[in-house]
């Protein structure tokens, strides 16, 4: 079933910490401040545009949903519980900090038919979460994920790549440590620098320097890799475009790209291809025969996997479109040997690639 969601954003709500990165109002493109009128219309406005047979979501993105005063917690969740109840909408989520979370609000939330809980924890290690001034620590992190999942709400994660004092162990550690906590759904950002933040006052003091965009795809391939092996949904790579959110608006520096998720699985695919090619010898073709929607991260942003391919390994890489599943591929060398095969057997083989 097609999954469709009705973004309601609550910028800077509630949140008891200014963190070192955070600028909410410039990262939501939100301003001001939502009430239940605005709640109920941004519902109708959206519904009707919805296919009849998709899923429906309401997400309340921006700040720590559940700090905000409980009077206007309730006030916003009660329109949309309405339409869970009317059957229009399927389910409610909602983003919040670790340490904004207990079994009273848990079963208070419930009562709202809250269905969805994502946890801004951003990294796992200490020194990072210290020196990001995230004001929780991951004991925090790990009790209230305990309590999500035991409430039988579902349990979103999200993390941040290139924070202060962030390294690439680091982040694969933080991997780590989301599996065992056995999310729902992850979603990964890496670190951009907007303005009027903390971060934009250590960069301009030469405290801070963010990963570059190719830094960043090399560690987020890892993770995808560390993800997918664990079947676990990445819902999302990147901050989600806004007006605001490119380089020279909102943004000052750091690893911008609107097509992040694709350049990463984009190189993943590259690193099995080359895999391949010294495996069996390939000396001057590879055709993939593929789903129709695979075929530009098989070439690669601007050619980039074929010229690569070609620049680097004297072969030509071809793709040649096929009325097949999307996570199916045929891989055809020079010497016609034909090798059918998934994109999880391509994942399992990406994380012994990568040493993981």
């Amino acid at each position: 079933m097609k999954k469709r969601i009705i973004p309601i954003f609550v910028p800077h709500r509630g949140c008891p910490h200014d963190c070192i990165f955070c600028n909410q109002k410039k990262i939501t493109g939100v301003s001001t401040d939502v009430t239940s009128e605005d709640v109920r219309n941004i519902i109708e406005e959206y519904l009707p545009t919805i296919d009849k047979d998709a899923s429906v979501e309401v997400a309340f993105f921006g700040g720590s949903f559940t700090a905000i005063d409980e009077d206007i917690q309730n006030n916003l969740l009660k329109i949309a519980k309405e339409y869970v109840e009317k059957g229009l909408i399927q389910d409610i989520r909602m983003s919040t900090r670790p340490d904004c979370i207990n079994e009273d609000i848990l079963n208070r939330l419930k009562e709202y038919r809250v269905s969805i809980i994502e946890l801004g924890v951003q990294s796992m290690d200490k020194n990072v979460l210290i020196d990001s001034v995230r004001g929780h620590d991951t004991e925090e992190v790990i009790k209230s994920a305990k309590l999500i999942k035991e409430s039988g709400i579902n349990l979103g994660l999200q993390m941040m790549v290139g924070l202060p004092s962030d390294t690439e162990e680091k982040c694969i550690d933080t991997a780590r440590k989301f599996i065992e906590l056995k999310p729902d759904c992850v979603r990964i950002y890496p670190t951009l620098v907007v303005k009027d933040t903390g971060l934009e006052v250590l960069l301009n003091k030469g405290e801070y320097k963010p990963f570059t965009l190719e830094q960043s795809i090399q560690i987020v391939k890892k993770l995808l890799a560390l993800f997918y092996v664990n079947n676990i949904n990445v819902i999302r790579v990147g901050l989600q475009a806004t007006e605001d959110i490119q380089v020279g608006k909102a943004v000052v520096d750091g690893p911008h790209h609107p097509a992040f998720r694709e350049l990463a699985e984009s190189e993943m695919i590259r690193d099995y291809l080359i895999y391949i090619a010294n495996k069996y010898s390939v000396e001057k073709y590879i055709t993939v025969k593929t789903n129709k929607k695979n075929v530009s991260k098989i070439i690669g942003n601007k050619k980039s996997n074929s010229n690569y391919m070609k620049n680097e390994l004297k072969i030509n890489l071809k793709t040649k479109e096929e009325d097949i599943d999307i996570n199916d591929l045929e891989i055809v060398l020079d010497d016609n040997k034909s090798i059918k095969i998934n994109m999880n057997d391509i994942y399992s083989s990406l994380y012994n690639i990568y040493n993981l």
